[in-house]
């Protein structure tokens, strides 16, 4: 765990804070617990004493009550630390996870060829001013309604939304992920069980008057939908494929991406999740890669697969595949998805666990992302656009936007 804690560039000294908690929690309970085993005995010897005898039985009995009751204070409190500390520790990193901070990735693949939109005889154009032209996207209303980073997606480009979702609910409904509407405001512990209120809460808003929080990702309330439950393990494995908004501050990234709709406030998302037997989590790691590989092959999307390096992992993940797409007129592969495997980090926390041949124990959860849909309209606008400023609309979505080919400019 030290180890871990140094690869990730957090505190290593939290390990021994909490072992030494640790120990009080377990030292303190034993003071308690042979305390109310005197006390227990006590209790018996006091109806048939007498005298003197029983009087200092009495005295003593006064003097256990208040030692009992300070141990008992003492085992809390040694408990609440320890507890405090341990939900302070990200998951142990997985050894194959390479060493550093966002830079130090590594690339496991690369699928398709970026454009070469010189030879085609034209220069790409940026997601927005296409959108803009489609009439699909408007930020300006968004940040005059609600502040920068907000936008509406309007006629075509709402309509492109929609087509996504729905093909990317039709492919996980395909792969035998269970569809899922949900909550978009969670209780304090899914949030925190699911390791967002640690470093990541800095990007979490909160409703300080009805202590809720609003999720960044489908992720946390799927986490806490078997919260406090005993799954069998012959239901392994569970997949769920959940749709909802998504909120996040974007502390942090001040003047990062701020033109267009790449990196905003609010935005929807078809997330997977899935609840396996431990043994089986690196395997469905790369089952949640394949599926969004699949999913961006299909968009006809230039992508490549890179293994996140331990300092930007997150708290919950011990090891995590982010897919990015090529952004043309940036020149750069940028993020579009994300599968990350969190063994029983979560489950631990929410007490889900499974119960084999009659022995419980904590179960491994995993999520992937298939489609945050902002990002994705910004790959499709780039990559798909002709020299006319229309858009190819990829062969998978054109069921969902009722048979188009091309997305064509509202004006000219």
């Amino acid at each position: 765990m030290r180890a871990s804690q140094r690869a990730r560039g957090e505190d290593v000294g939290l390990v021994d804070a909490l072992l030494s908690a640790d120990e009080r929690r377990r030292s303190s309970g034993v003071r308690f617990d042979e305390l109310r085993a005197e006390q227990k005995q006590l209790g018996k010897l006091i109806p048939k004493a007498a005298g003197e005898e029983k009087a200092e039985l009495l005295k003593r009995a006064g003097e256990l009550s208040a030692a009992v009751k300070a141990a008992d204070a003492e085992r809390d409190e040694a408990e609440a630390e320890a507890q405090r500390l341990l939900l302070q520790l990200g998951n142990l990193v997985h050894p194959e996870v390479p060493v550093g901070g966002e830079d130090d990735f590594t690339v496991r693949e690369t699928h398709g060829a970026p454009r070469d939109f010189a030879a085609e005889g034209f220069e790409p154009k940026d997601h927005l001013e296409l959108g803009q032209a489609l009439g699909a996207i408007d930020v300006e209303r968004g940040a005059k309604v609600s502040g920068s980073r907000f936008y509406y997606l309007t006629g075509v480009g709402a309509l492109l939304e929609l087509a996504l979702v729905n093909a990317a609910i039709a492919q996980a409904t395909e792969a035998g992920f269970i569809p899922m509407l949900t909550p978009a405001l969670v209780k304090p512990r899914a949030m925190e069980g699911t390791g967002f209120l640690g470093q990541a809460a800095e990007n979490v808003y909160h409703l300080e008057k009805d202590d809720y929080y609003l999720v960044g990702t489908s992720e946390v309330p799927l986490a806490g939908y078997h919260m406090d439950e005993i799954v069998e393990a012959d239901s392994l494995p569970l997949r769920y494929a959940g749709f909802s908004p998504c909120f996040r501050r974007e502390a942090g990234s001040y003047g990062k991406d701020t033109r267009g709709i790449f990196r905003v406030h609010q935005f929807d998302k078809v997330e997977m999740f899935s609840y396996v037997a431990p043994e089986d989590s690196e395997a469905e790691h790369r089952r949640l890669l394949e599926w969004e590989k699949q999913w961006l092959t299909g968009l006809e999307l230039p992508f490549r697969v890179i293994d996140v390096a331990t300092g930007d992992l997150g708290a919950s993940a011990s090891r995590k595949f982010d897919c990015e797409a090529w952004i043309p007129t940036q020149g750069k592969y940028r993020e579009l998805t994300s599968a990350s495997n969190c063994n029983e980090f979560q489950a631990r926390r929410l007490s889900i666990r499974m119960r084999r041949d009659k022995k419980v124990r904590p179960l491994a959860t995993l999520n992937g992302t298939l489609c945050a849909v902002p990002r994705t309209i910004v790959a499709l606008l780039e990559n798909h656009q002709q020299a006319d400023g229309s858009v190819r609309v990829p062969q998978v979505l054109r069921p969902y936007l009722g048979g188009r080919e091309v997305l064509e400019p509202v004006s000219r």
